[in-house]
Formats: C-alpha cells, sequence, structure tokens
C-alpha cells in the first residue's frame, strides 16, 4: 500500500504543537537538586578537575605528535592521539578525585576520634 502524501505545512503545524514548554516547579525537591548541581559545577573542585584534565590531556597530544613519520596515515594518528588523551584525562580526574576522597576519609576519622576522646 502506498502511504499518504503529506503536505509540508501540516509537518510543520504538528512540529510547533509539539515543542514543550518548560515549567516551574512550586518549590519541590527538583529545585533543591538543580540548585545543588549548579553550586556543584560552581564548587572549586570541579574547576580543579576541568583543569587536571585539561593538562593531562595536552601532555598526552604533545606526546603523541603529529609530525611523526612512523607510517601510519594522519587520521589515524589524530585518531589514536585523541584516544590517548581522552585516556589521560580520564586517569588524571580519577587520581585526583582518589586523593581528595582520602583526604575527606582522613579528616572524617581525626574528628571522630577528636569527638570520642
Amino acid at each position: 500500500m502506498a502511504k499518504k502524501a503529506t503536505s509540508k505545512s501540516g509537518a510543520r503545524s504538528r512540529a510547533k504543537k509539539a515543542v514543550a514548554t518548560p515549567r516551574r516547579s512550586s518549590g519541590g525537591s527538583n529545585d533543591s537538586m538543580g540548585e545543588a548541581f549548579i553550586k556543584l559545577l560552581q564548587s572549586p573542585l570541579v574547576a580543579e578537575l576541568v583543569a587536571v584534565a585539561a593538562t593531562a590531556a595536552l601532555a598526552a597530544l604533545a606526546e603523541q605528535g603529529f609530525t611523526r613519520g612512523d607510517g601510519a596515515t594522519r587520521g589515524k594518528r589524530a585518531g589514536k592521539a585523541v584516544k590517548e588523551a581522552g585516556k589521560a584525562a580520564a586517569s588524571a580526574i580519577g587520581r585526583r578525585l582518589t586523593t581528595e576522597i582520602d583526604e575527606i576519609r582522613k579528616a572524617s576519622k581525626a574528628s571522630k576520634a577528636g569527638a570520642k576522646a
């Protein structure tokens, strides 16, 4: 069976109607979660993590080098360099978060020990 042809104007009017308008809740938990997320993004830790990741990625890109003549095509070398940069950035973030969590645990143990004494 053949499909019925649709007019372009009909498709446009349906597309406009399908667009949902954002609704604001009246002080529910979503607002507090959104505010908490914004505060997290503005925290110094997130800024530091982004800086650490960017530095590691740039170092990995510099290590790969794009001017080597090792026989691989330029596109494959670039793809490999980007993959290595991503791995380096993820690894750097992981190390930084591990360090931060360890410091929090040490501080927590110290405060518990001080409270018991």
